[in-house]
């Protein structure tokens, strides 16, 4: 009884909550439990960074204002290691804290939650975010499997996520526009409608940082320009009232 207790739990999603605040650390936990989680709570950032090598989670809930090292340290430090740089990240935070929210889903949270929150939201964020977490573009290779991606002289390192021109230079990516960029590489030359982007794309419309798919898509082609016979623009291009593709081939590497 005992085994099958056991496994039943190493079967359940893992949720990693990091807050200091120890009321309301414990309420998560007992909600989370209660809900079909498995939750480890921890009270701050040097828990979590030795907890994280012994047992992954399947994703994190933290404060972004913590003593020592806050949320955005925390989360930049793992978006910075391949062996933690998957795992989704939602951020709860003051509601007078926008701009630290922003930068928060710019370092690589994948949401974001004000307090006070009912605990039903953060459990349909959770549920939302790791739904987005395992969607896949049907009929493409698995992303763990492709060590990288070449198209028109670039590369994509998808271990470091190093994203390098044509010239051999080093482009930085945010955690979205990294996202963003691997959708078009697995559909390559395929046109592809804004739903069905936002569809593997995740992005929560409403959301203050997604400020609508053509926005990011574009950000993702300033990254692009000057590598090349080829600008942002022609690599990613719009095809009016229909949607965006990547209009060259892609290899890929595994």
């Amino acid at each position: 009884m005992e085994e099958m207790l056991e496994q039943s739990q190493e079967q359940r999603d893992h949720v990693l909550v990091v807050e200091d605040d120890e009321e309301t650390r414990e309420l998560l936990h007992e909600y989370l439990e209660q809900n079909g989680f498995r939750c480890t709570s921890l009270p701050d950032g040097t828990q979590l960074r030795s907890h994280i090598t012994e047992d992954r989670p399947d994703l994190i809930v933290m404060d972004l204002m913590m003593p020592g090292e806050d949320g955005l340290t925390l989360t930049r430090n793992l978006r910075a290691h391949a062996a933690t740089a998957h795992i989704p990240v939602i951020m709860l935070t003051a509601r007078s804290e926008e701009t630290d929210r922003i930068i928060g889903l710019e370092m690589g949270a994948d949401d974001y939650l004000p307090k006070p929150f009912n605990p039903r939201e953060l459990l349909a964020r959770i549920n939302s975010v790791m739904r987005r977490a395992r969607a896949e573009p049907v009929g493409k290779q698995k992303q763990e499997s492709i060590k990288s991606y070449q198209f028109a002289g670039w590369q994509l390192d998808v271990a470091s996520r190093r994203l390098t021109s044509p010239e051999g230079e080093s482009v930085s990516l945010s955690r979205k526009e990294y996202t963003l960029l691997t959708i078009f590489l697995q559909n390559p030359q395929k046109l592809m409608d804004r739903d069905a982007i936002m569809k593997i794309y995740g992005g929560r419309e409403a959301s203050p940082f997604e400020r609508g798919i053509d926005v990011q898509i574009g950000r993702l082609r300033k990254r692009l320009q000057g590598g090349g016979e080829q600008d942002g623009k022609e690599l990613i291009r719009t095809v009016w009232g229909q949607g965006y593709l990547l209009d060259v081939p892609v290899e890929t590497q595994g």
